[in-house]
């Protein structure tokens, strides 16, 4: 039974590491859409708000036993209590955080104006500037997975020394885990970092940044204005409770939510058996399918699905969270081994990702295919 049982985990792992399908579709876009029930694309206004503020009241929930129950408990079960909370405030604003995603791909409601003013304020308020993530994140749907055009998570060479030799290590790999989930979210927003390289400085912050073009500027420079209300919000409240006070009741939980975004954006668009393509042989289908669907368990609820229902988003993104499962459904017999679904427990997957897809290269003897697979 045993030994039965570990042959059947080690065929699933080799089963859920087999490489997809690299060759051109035998189906297009249109042929999915079709394949997907027409109420699936219905953005209902009504039922999005309930969703954005069921998740306010559940933050708000957390916040009164936060503010009013921890402080009473004595010192041994209050350093417990503090972790608790910041864990899942942190999971509650990332629910909250994704609908703004939803809002910026415009799958909230009927009115585009309607979904930015909305999205503005909810990505603000997590210190996210929307308007400039909307603009790069747009042109991540437009090219993903190309190696020259794609705009985040953009893999490592064997020519960078730096990540396939210096940190391809245990030791490396715990480093590179302590910045990712750490500092990866703001200094992706800030310096561009795991960003497609340009000519010039580049930042979500810097209007002139050649992320965006000259119809974007306007509003980059309204997403810092967003930003720096909302420090100076932040600078008030701290001022009339205090820092620690602060970093208790909302900073921590943000670290949080900066690290789920990290974790499980790393995780749609790393995976040893999903290509990248140069300019060669990349089109826009086969890219948008090289990301993976994974089960979070509790929290795909709590994320709106985001993380079990990638794969669909990436193809028609304009579909609202709530339709995403249901879409999914309906094209998987279409896509068929060009569909990847990884159930590997995530933490296990976090770490076999994080030391296995340190940089990417062909296939040997196929130099030249303009396919390229992640190494170690």
């Amino acid at each position: 039974m045993g030994g039965g049982g570990r042959m059947n985990e080690d065929t699933a792992d080799k089963n859920v590491l087999k490489r997809v399908p690299t060759k051109k579709t035998p189906f297009e876009i249109s042929d999915l859409k079709k394949a997907i029930p027409l109420h699936c694309y219905k953005r209902d206004l009504a039922r999005s708000l309930y969703y954005l503020f069921a998740d306010i009241a559940i933050c708000f929930t957390w916040y009164q036993i936060a503010s009013n129950l921890i402080p009473l408990l004595p010192k041994p079960l209050n350093y417990v209590a503090w972790p608790i909370y910041w864990f899942c405030q942190g999971s509650s604003f990332m629910g909250i955080w994704s609908i703004g995603h939803d809002l910026g791909h415009h799958a909230f409601s009927e009115y585009e104006w309607l979904d930015d003013a909305i999205g503005f304020v909810v990505h603000s308020a997590f210190l996210t500037p929307y308007f400039s993530f909307k603009y790069s994140h747009r042109s991540h749907h437009a090219h993903t997975n190309s190696m020259e055009y794609d705009e985040v998570w953009i893999p490592k060479r064997k020519t960078d020394t730096f990540y396939s030799e210096v940190l391809n290590n245990p030791l490396g790999n715990l480093f590179m885990t302590f910045v990712r989930l750490l500092l990866s979210f703001p200094m992706y927003f800030t310096f561009n970092i795991h960003g497609r390289e340009y000519n010039g400085f580049v930042s979500h912050f810097y209007p002139q940044s050649p992320l965006f073009n000259d119809s974007e500027r306007l509003q980059v420079w309204l997403s810092d204005a967003g930003m720096v209300a909302a420090f100076y919000g932040l600078y008030k409240i701290a001022a009339a409770t205090s820092a620690t006070w602060l970093f208790c009741i909302y900073g921590a939980p943000l670290l949080v939510m900066n690290a789920h975004f990290i974790f499980f954006t790393f995780l749609h668009h790393s995976h040893p058996s999903i290509a990248h393509y140069d300019s060669r042989e990349w089109d826009w289908i086969r890219g948008a399918l090289s990301t993976i669907d994974r089960d979070y368990g509790i929290l795909n609820h709590v994320f709106h699905d985001v993380t079990c229902a990638h794969v669909v988003h990436h193809l028609i993104s304009i579909i609202p969270h709530y339709h995403t499962v249901e879409a999914t459904k309906a094209v998987k017999p279409i896509l068929g081994d060009y569909y990847k679904y990884d159930d590997t427990p995530i933490l296990k997957a976090f770490w076999r990702e994080t030391k296995d897809c340190i940089y990417v290269e062909p296939d040997e003897g196929a130099e030249d295919s303009g396919v390229y697979w992640f190494r170690k």
